[in-house]
């Protein structure tokens, strides 16, 4: 039986989260054509039980963090995760930006775009290669130390990269891209999982030509009555006790599906030829 939560930092969360940077405009720029959508998409969320949602100041910018806090505050048992660390200026432009100073800053406009006076989650969206990385990681001791923020994360880190915050700061989770089909972060799950740290898959449902109608992962899909979108979802469930996914949608319907992956019990025969199908 797959373990349905997850605890960081002393926050116990549902593992299939929801990710809050589809409910924004195109290239993740400015508001949603549709904001009553983007606000009954959350709201529908909560209601079907996802307790975790993730967003970051960079998407919108702020536009994320502005409609989560319209749908949702007061939040009661929903924990919000964000992010700083990249830089907009534009559509589907994205610069890393780790200077201490920016990252505090940020971090304050995201605890007034909320109104809380702690976040969650605080996760650094990309170690900065052009500032020293032990920087990066102090102010976000700093923020720990200060209660301004109660966990913190990493985001497109490696192993190497973990160890060296975990040096700094206690790390409570990390963000990667990872699904059935991009596996190149397999050793950073295997660490995650053997140091009890969260693996936030970004872009969890799996994608390219086995992932199509007619492609071999379609295929076993349609075989078991699922979706492509479940499938992938539960692999992930299946993958690491630690792994905690977070599909995002803009539209009500498409999450209702996504949520339906938390009804699926893979067996061990089932990851085995669902491996074998994307193989």
């Amino acid at each position: 039986m797959t373990t349905r939560t997850f605890t960081y930092a002393g926050q116990t969360v549902q593992r299939l989260g929801f990710g809050a940077m589809r409910i924004t405009g195109p290239g993740v720029w400015g508001y949603p054509a549709d904001r009553t959508e983007a606000i009954a998409v959350l709201r529908r969320a909560v209601q079907l039980g996802v307790d975790f949602i993730d967003t970051a100041d960079s998407y919108g910018p702020a536009v994320s963090e502005e409609l989560i806090a319209q749908a949702l505050s007061p939040y009661g048992s929903v924990r919000v995760a964000t992010k700083a660390g990249l830089l907009r200026t534009g559509p589907d432009q994205w610069f890393a930006c780790g200077k201490p100073a920016y990252l505090r800053q940020q971090c304050e406009m995201s605890l007034r775009r909320l109104g809380v006076e702690a976040l969650d989650l605080f996760q650094l969206h990309r170690v900065d290669p052009d500032v020293p990385a032990e920087e990066q990681f102090g102010l976000l001791a700093a923020l720990l130390a200060e209660g301004k923020v109660r966990a913190v994360g990493l985001s497109e880190v490696d192993v190497a990269q973990i160890r060296a915050a975990q040096a700094v700061v206690p790390i409570s989770t990390v963000q990667n891209l990872y699904n059935l089909t991009r596996r190149g972060g397999d050793a950073v799950v295997d660490y995650c999982e053997a140091h009890g740290i969260g693996f936030i898959p970004w872009f969890p449902v799996a994608a390219g030509a086995l992932a199509r109608p007619g492609g071999a992962l379609d295929a076993w899909a349609r075989e078991h009555a699922l979706s492509v979108a479940q499938v992938s979802l539960a692999w992930l469930l299946a993958r690491s006790p630690v792994v905690m996914p977070i599909p995002g949608t803009s539209k009500v319907a498409h999450l209702e599906e996504n949520m339906g992956a938390r009804d699926v019990q893979l067996s061990a025969d089932d990851v085995i030829a669902i491996e074998a199908a994307v193989a």
